[in-house]
């Protein structure tokens, strides 16, 4: 695949201003892979120009229309897999099977929403006093800015694009710093595939708040949508309010998993290295917190520490490959001061614990025991490959250990007992659950969050009505 290098604006690549570029590492060897065009603020209005000329034509094009754009894409981005997986590896880091899998589930959303671009329903019907007629209906929102992540820089790009694409929207994106590539190569694919002029225009930078500030700031935006931290999520939230922007935020978790005593261990053990190690433990929906009940958890972590040791760590193109590498050197680091502190708090270190020594960004994959009240482990999202195992005794202490913390993201839940399953889905303050599944990511499903995780959802027949506005006609009888 040739690399796009420049930002696409009103379906052009073009310089950035000054001709400015930053670089790309491979976070698995530390090795240049591209120097990318570095958007500046007057970039940045150029492409919301170009998203706000192109709005009323797009959204007048019929759901058909758009809907069959987005099959088109869903087919070449399938037919392509093997090539963007190979170039999610270089930038991102994740193992050549992971980034395989994120092609697939990325590419749901273009086939799920092609599908809802034709299923935008109102309602039609008699007011109660029977004097007229009451008629809802919906209408794009208009002109989106959309931030994505570095850790899956395809399904972030598509859960968000396909959607306001559906819906009728013209959109600016946004990529993380790290991980631009894959999404110029995936609006390059929308231009193969008849994407007009401005619908999608895309600006990496590594000035993000200075390029996102006046965009979120200029009248004409109508819609912003982030996926990344809390921190950074309450930030654009209090930008966007002077606008009364309508707001998506997927942003921090903390997820606990939790081991009943009746699990089966082995399906437990399958689902928490999913749920932990899936991406290099770098997801929002990462299994942070385990809490095992007390009889079963020193079998629990001796079977786990055994696959985690036995676990290749490599770069995500070398065969077998299950652990690739952090996305850059502060993550290493954040990971290793956790570490630490647990073990000071007197914490266990069963299995890993300590960064690699050799080209890239690696830490070992790590289990800890006895992780007790205060450690940073359980209060802090690690976004890192590090697994730490708590106890409890009863079903109200697994759940206020589970509901004890500001985020609520996920969660799982290991049982035989479908009762006790049932109360935990009612008890459990999370947006999402998974009940003995390790893994619950599905673009028919609503992904999103309560409390600090964020507001909103994405996938699902939910996601597309984030980018539509309602409207309340009356029609009185004649």
């Amino acid at each position: 695949m040739s690399l796009a290098r420049d930002l696409y604006i009103g379906g052009e690549w073009v310089p950035a201003e000054g001709d400015k570029r930053f670089v790309v590492l491979d976070p698995g060897n530390a090795e240049t892979i591209a120097e990318v065009a570095d958007a500046s603020p007057a970039d940045g209005r150029r492409a919301l120009d170009a998203a706000v000329s192109a709005q009323e034509s797009w959204a007048s094009t019929s759901p058909r229309d758009r809907g069959e754009l987005l099959r088109r894409a869903f087919d070449l981005l399938t037919a392509r897999s093997e090539e963007f997986a190979t170039l999610m590896t270089r930038e991102m880091g994740k193992p050549l099977a992971e980034a395989r899998a994120e092609v697939a589930y990325g590419a749901e959303f273009l086939r799920w929403f092609s599908e809802e671009a034709v299923r935008i329903t109102g309602r039609y019907g008699d007011n109660p006093a029977g004097t007229g007629k009451i008629v809802v209906s919906h209408r794009p929102v208009g002109p989106c800015f959309l931030i994505t992540p570095w850790n899956f820089p395809l399904a972030m790009a598509t859960r968000k694009i396909a959607p306001a694409l559906a819906a009728g929207c013209t959109v600016v994106v946004k990529p993380a710093a790290p991980t631009p590539l894959t999404t110029l190569a995936f609006v390059r694919l929308l231009e193969e595939v008849g994407l007009p002029t401005g619908v999608v225009n895309v600006i990496p930078t590594s000035q993000s708040s200075a390029v996102s500030a006046p965009i979120i700031a200029d009248s004409r935006l109508r819609k912003l949508s982030f996926t990344g931290s809390t921190n950074v999520g309450r930030a654009l939230m209090k930008q966007a309010a002077d606008g009364i922007l309508r707001t998506s935020m997927e942003l921090g978790g903390n997820a606990p998993f939790v081991v009943f005593e009746d699990a089966d261990l082995d399906e437990a053990v399958a689902g928490a290295l999913i749920a932990k190690f899936r991406n290099v433990g770098q997801a929002c929906t990462a299994a942070n917190r385990f809490i095992v009940h007390a009889d079963i958890a020193a079998e629990f972590a001796t079977r786990l520490s055994t696959h985690v040791a036995a676990m290749r760590v490599g770069h995500g193109l070398e065969p077998e490959t299950v652990i690739g590498p952090l996305i850059d050197e502060g993550a290493v680091t954040s990971a290793a001061e956790l570490v630490r502190d647990a073990v000071e708090r007197g914490a266990d270190l069963l299995a890993g614990g300590h960064p690699i020594e050799r080209p890239g960004t690696y830490f070992e994959p790590t289990v800890l025991t006895n992780v007790g009240p205060g450690t940073r482990l359980l209060s802090e999202e690690i976004f890192g490959p590090v697994l730490a195992i708590s106890t409890f005794t009863s079903d109200d202490e697994a759940v206020s250990l589970a509901n004890d913390t500001e985020y609520g993201l996920a969660s799982y839940v290991y049982t035989r007992d479908l009762g006790r399953a049932h109360r935990m889905i009612d008890l459990l303050a999370t947006g999402m659950m998974g009940i003995n599944a390790g893994a619950i990511s599905d673009a028919a499903a609503p992904f999103g969050g309560i409390k600090m995780s964020g507001l909103g959802r994405e996938g699902s027949v939910e996601g597309i009505h984030e980018y539509l506005d309602l409207k309340y006609s009356f029609i009185p009888n004649l």
